[in-house]
């Protein structure tokens, strides 16, 4: 083979395993989704939480949400598909809801708050992007160095 077979043969090899890589990369990015029962405020208008959800995700229950609480479930790819069994009030008739959305790329913990999402408002008022409250780690210039005065003690007159 010519050396210029042989470079067009490679670069072609090349060309189709960035291709494999960039089509893994959109249909197999995984995302945490978490599910939010809170009250909702948006537009002026009040959302309120139902008593109970129950969230199904691939016909598995996920999560089984009372007021003010969140559940999670991962999610392969950018379209999600999710079943709420909505119990509206203690002891009250349980009604099954489905909703399909996209999930957006550039997030990977996503956060549906689902009186939003039932209530059919625009996307950006019932997802958004989950924030991890973890502290950062003191530095040294945070850190109280005790004085030489704190640790000295008093034995009194006993000797």
């Amino acid at each position: 083979m010519s050396k210029s077979r042989r470079l067009v043969i490679r670069i072609c090899a090349v060309l189709v395993l960035v291709l494999i890589a960039a089509c893994m990369m959109v249909i197999g990015r995984g995302h945490t989704v978490y599910f939010d029962n809170k009250t909702l405020e948006y537009d002026g208008n009040t959302y309120e939480a139902p008593y109970k959800i129950t969230v199904i995700v691939k016909d598995e229950n996920v999560a089984k949400l009372y007021v003010k609480e969140r559940g999670q479930a991962t999610n392969i790819g950018q379209n999600f598909t999710v079943s709420l069994r909505v119990m509206e009030e203690k002891n009250g008739d349980e009604t099954t809801e489905t909703y399909s959305f996209k999930l957006p790329y550039s997030m990977d913990g996503v956060v549906v708050n689902l009186p939003g999402l039932m209530a059919g408002l625009p996307e950006e008022a019932w997802i958004s992007e989950f924030v991890s409250m973890i502290p950062e780690p003191a530095t040294a210039e945070d850190e109280e160095v005790p004085s030489a005065d704190e640790f000295e003690m008093d034995m009194g007159d006993e000797f």
